[in-house]
């Protein structure tokens, strides 16, 4: 599928406001070596971003650094580099991820995940421009434009004094919100096409979405946002049927969502329906409202990977509403 520049300008794909912002942002940030904050929920983009705002204005390397995985003894090494005999096994000079981000960009993924000890050093490095490798004995300068991406509220950190409060008011110079899908469900359209695009790239089989599996995309949630809808997507490349796309190919959590009795207003249904049991459809044999009830909510609940306050609302039921009747069902 081909999608005009203006819907994949800087690799971000969309037409929403929301996107149609970032693009403006990622536009300034890249015109300086200023740092950027880029905020939001797992699975948003955020690397992406990052990129574009590399690519934007390209300049030496692109280093990702996950500041989850840097863990042990070694993470320091890991960051500024060591020299050779600065401890045992270190036989000779290595640079560190920073060190090959020289006139290039390093983003700092998760940021908030770097412990406290390592949040100084990185706060010199943004103040100074400079860095020490283990078992160096003088400072080294370096040029490099430093991204920071967390999904957590940092400034929830710093008042549970997991953050520093200089470094994040040194990271807090341009700060880009991205988005959930949730609130963008009008660009999956156009990130179907595209992630079908790289999935025939990849070897796997093209596809088209009929009206009932587009129906049941744009009614999902996705807690795991954009990637989620990739994987998704390379899923149902993998294993679609024969001929046109089936719901049968769709994920469970999906195929759950879409069902009839979570999608209608159920607070008719749990408050306000007349009869003790009705008929779903010519095929399907009559059960009991309690039972139509209850696999409601086991769906709401695996729809929203137990997120009781969100189920609630997708099932349009208070959450009053829906804890009683988890107990009453035996889910609580």
């Amino acid at each position: 599928m081909f999608l005009p520049v203006s819907d994949c300008a800087h690799g971000l794909v969309g037409r929403s406001p929301g996107i149609a912002s970032i693009r403006r942002l990622v536009e300034k940030a890249a015109r300086n070596r200023l740092p950027v904050l880029l905020l939001g929920e797992s699975g948003t983009g955020k690397e992406v971003v990052a990129r574009a705002i590399h690519a934007a204005n390209p300049a030496g390397q692109f280093v990702p650094i996950d500041c989850g995985s840097l863990v042990g003894t070694l993470m320091e090494s890991e960051l500024f580099g060591h020299t050779k005999g600065a401890f045992s096994g270190a036989i000779e000079n290595k640079k560190g991820l920073v060190e090959q981000a020289q006139g290039g960009t390093a983003l700092f993924d998760e940021i908030g995940d770097l412990p406290l000890e390592m949040q100084v050093k990185l706060l010199r490095l943004l103040q100074e421009g400079e860095f020490r490798p283990v078992g160096a004995l003088h400072w080294r300068k370096i040029d490099l434009r430093i991204i920071a991406a967390t999904h957590r509220d940092l400034k929830a950190e710093v008042a549970a004094g997991r953050f520093r409060q200089d470094l994040y008011y040194r990271l807090n110079v341009l700060v880009i919100h991205l988005p959930p899908l949730r609130d963008h469900k009008e660009d999956i359209p156009l990130l179907l096409g595209h992630f079908i695009d790289l999935a025939s790239k990849e070897g796997l089989p093209e596809f088209c979405a009929g009206d009932e599996v587009m129906r049941a995309l744009m009614a999902y949630d996705w807690p795991g946002n954009v990637r989620e809808l990739k994987h998704c997507i390379d899923r149902m490349a993998a294993v679609q049927s024969e001929g046109a796309l089936q719901m049968a190919d769709l994920p469970s959590a999906l195929r759950a969502q879409a069902s009839p009795v979570p999608l209608q207003n159920l607070s008719d249904l749990l408050e306000q329906h007349p009869f003790t049991e009705f008929v779903r459809g010519p095929l399907t044999p009559v059960i009991s409202l309690p039972q139509s009830q209850k696999q409601a909510i086991e769906n709401a609940l695996s729809a929203t990977h137990g997120e009781r306050a969100r189920a609630a609302r997708l099932l349009k039921i208070g959450r009053t509403t829906l804890y009683r009747k988890m107990k009453q069902y035996g889910f609580a």
